[in-house]
């Protein structure tokens, strides 16, 4: 990938300096030939032509030497007045041998163009007459080095810092799936412990799911996101070995549109809401909870919502205490993928009970980020 962007980069610096020495060139021949139509010169046309275009080539031939000198003595606010005087000796080679190449080429091309020899005039006038036009020459190719350099370097950054905020995300994905799992292993286990004597089958079967749950938690992904269905049926397992432990007291619906489940969203963005509601959630008397999972599609969003019928936190308290750190890591990765286009809302009902909003862009896998258009055809129907 990297090669590929260098080589790209140098096609396009290379693109720029031939359209840029061969547009000087035509600009400089239809200046000088229609000041010969003023003057009622005729026949000029070919030899107007070879003498602009030799002279703007042969400045193309030298401009790699120029490009490594001043990359090398590169020009900056520090240091511009200990090198300007190696660049003003670089900008009179630059003329002494530009002014040569051109006295040569010339010399050359009109007598094979049938324009007879040319006359250049005395060469020593002529070295201090190129000076004037080699000045302006040098210090443009010398600007746009710089310039292409300036826009190289940004791109650069702007790419490191696009790698750099990937890796920050797939480190607090990985983050958080570290934290799901001691404090839900050891309970999982312990329900499995207590089973395994006096209900062997819904043991093997409770093993079972939780391999799955393991082996989908862990797997390696270079994406961020996953589709919604995916993400339920990754809920599905981890329900599975909750409903086995808390058994009737744990009851959750699901409301999800058709074409919400195609739809992309971050991994492990309903497990943290669910289990939150399941620890905080629950009755104190009677340990039972209800959780409610709706999603659905509004315009270019998607809407998630997880609602329990717990005792609920006083607003002004949500966030102050973050209502659990699952909940906060999850409000920091939707900033980091999501920035402003996303919307993360804790609301504490008046009659009990706490509402975990999400908003998100619709996306589906063909979509490109940033851009939302319909979403295909549903792949299963809602609960």
């Amino acid at each position: 990938m990297e090669p590929a962007r260098n080589k790209m980069q140098r096609s396009l610096f290379l693109a720029v300096v031939a359209g840029y020495f061969t547009a000087v060139g035509l600009l400089r021949f239809s200046y000088k030939y229609l000041d010969d139509l003023t003057r009622e010169e005729t026949g000029t046309l070919a030899a107007r032509f070879i003498e602009e275009m030799t002279g703007v080539y042969s400045a193309a031939i030298l401009f790699p030497l120029v490009l490594v000198f001043a990359r090398r003595f590169r020009l900056r606010r520090d240091n511009w007045l200990k090198l300007l005087p190696a660049h003003l000796l670089a900008m009179c080679a630059f003329s002494a041998a530009h002014t040569s190449m051109m006295a040569i080429s010339r010399n050359t091309i009109f007598p094979v163009a049938g324009l007879g020899a040319y006359d250049y005039g005395i060469m020593s006038i002529r070295y201090f007459m190129e000076f004037s036009n080699d000045v302006i020459s040098y210090w443009l190719g010398i600007a746009l080095i710089y310039l292409f350099d300036h826009y190289r370097e940004s791109r650069d950054r702007e790419v490191r810092t696009a790698q750099l905020e990937t890796r920050l995300a797939q480190a607090q994905l990985q983050a958080l799936r570290l934290q799901i799992q001691p404090h839900f292993l050891f309970n999982a286990l312990n329900t499995i412990s207590s089973m395994i004597y006096e209900n062997p089958r819904a043991a093997d079967r409770m093993i079972a799911r939780l391999s799955d749950l393991l082996r989908l938690m862990l797997r390696e992904s270079h994406s961020q996101e996953v589709t919604l269905q995916e993400e339920i049926d990754l809920l599905d397992l981890y329900l599975d070995i909750m409903r086995a432990r808390f058994e009737e007291r744990l009851a959750v619906s699901f409301d999800v549109q058709p074409e919400a489940r195609v739809a992309l969203v971050p991994q492990l963005i309903l497990q943290p809401l669910v289990e939150n509601s399941i620890r905080h959630g629950s009755d104190p008397e009677s340990g039972a909870v209800r959780i409610d999972v709706s999603a659905r599609r509004e315009g270019r969003s998607l809407l998630l919502q997880v609602r329990d019928d717990g005792p609920g936190v006083a607003n002004s308290s949500l966030a102050a205490n973050g209502n659990g750190i699952g909940l906060t890591n999850t409000a920091k990765r939707l900033d980091q993928l999501y920035g402003a286009s996303h919307n993360f809302e804790l609301v504490s009902d008046e009659g009990g009970g706490l509402k975990v909003f999400v908003k998100v862009p619709f996306r589906t896998g063909g979509d490109e980020p940033g851009e939302f258009e319909d979403a295909k055809d549903s792949r299963a129907d809602s609960r």
